[in-house]
């Protein structure tokens, strides 16, 4: 978490395996925090649903592969007063998903409004961030709230943001505006590809304004290539003068990924992502070990 200064602080995450098994049922808490974070799969589904948290109102995502393969996910966002209804509904209604995770509070103070509201802003971030395929038709309007019932929720919405990646959920993750003075910026230059990014605890940021080649080879790994493909669809590559150019800043899961993408052919990220003094970004970690 972050104070106004820009600081760090550590906050403790409490998972509760409620079958004893580390893919069933998972209930998740936070200190000083009144939410909590209900997770199960489709099929645990059934036999979890009559459970208390599920009567609860609250604000829900249906995760499941991306049709494209890989792994990118796709993402329902929903909110109900009586989760167990409309959960109930998507059984038979969508087909996709794999698992649920749910929000909800301990003390039973959000109420419809609040939910309504959780629910737009999820699916407001999950569309600026374009990290996954997002099923939501619609883009929900965010509610009329009080000033402090608006400040309540977006401190509630924080403490979400903190769980959903750590459950497995990266779609709501968009790229800090703000970079740290000291962060390492690297490079990309290969065959029409001119590329700038940074290796960050989250991911590999490549920056917009980012130049990609056009063409692939026949060799590209198939999630590069569909990966490729769904940024072009999304508009954040777009065509530029015979090549791609990065439309937003993007966060891809590894070096390799991102350096994959740009260059359109197979690629290993730790040798080809390289500083201004030409060390590849293996040989700087290596040097930071033997440094330690």
């Amino acid at each position: 978490m972050s104070f106004g200064n820009g600081s760090k602080r550590g906050v403790t995450v409490k998972l509760f395996l409620a079958d004893g098994t580390p893919d069933g049922l998972r209930i998740v808490e936070k200190s000083n925090w009144t939410g909590m974070a209900t997770m199960c799969s489709r099929a645990q589904y059934l036999s979890v649903r009559t459970r208390e948290e599920f009567s609860r109102p609250g604000v829900y995502v249906l995760v499941g592969p991306s049709d494209g393969g890989g792994s990118r996910q796709k993402i329902y966002i929903g909110e109900a007063d009586i989760a167990r209804e409309r959960i109930d509904n998507h059984l038979k209604g969508k087909d996709f998903w794999t698992n649920l995770i749910r929000f909800s509070s301990k003390d039973t103070n959000l109420n419809k409004a609040h939910v309504q509201y959780l629910e737009a802003r999820l699916v407001e971030l999950a569309r600026q961030a374009k990290r996954a395929d997002i099923e939501n038709a619609n883009s929900p309007r965010l509610p009329s709230l009080s000033e402090a019932d608006m400040a309540d929720m977006s401190a509630f919405l924080d403490d979400m943001l903190v769980i959903y990646p750590l459950l497995g959920v990266s779609a709501f993750e968009v790229v800090a505006e703000v970079a740290s003075p000291t962060e390492l910026r690297l490079e990309l230059r290969v065959k029409d590809t001119l590329a700038f990014g940074a290796d960050r605890a989250e991911g590999f940021t490549v920056f917009k304004d980012s130049l990609g080649r056009l063409e692939t080879v026949p060799s590209i790994h198939a999630y590069m290539r569909d990966l490729r493909n769904k940024l072009i669809a999304d508009g954040v590559l777009i065509l530029d003068h015979g090549q791609l150019r990065l439309t937003q800043d993007y966060q891809f899961e590894s070096p390799t990924t991102a350096a994959g993408v740009f260059a359109g052919r197979p690629a290993n990220g730790r040798t080809e992502w390289k500083d201004d003094q030409n060390r590849k970004l293996r040989e700087i970690q290596e040097a930071a070990v033997r440094a330690d």
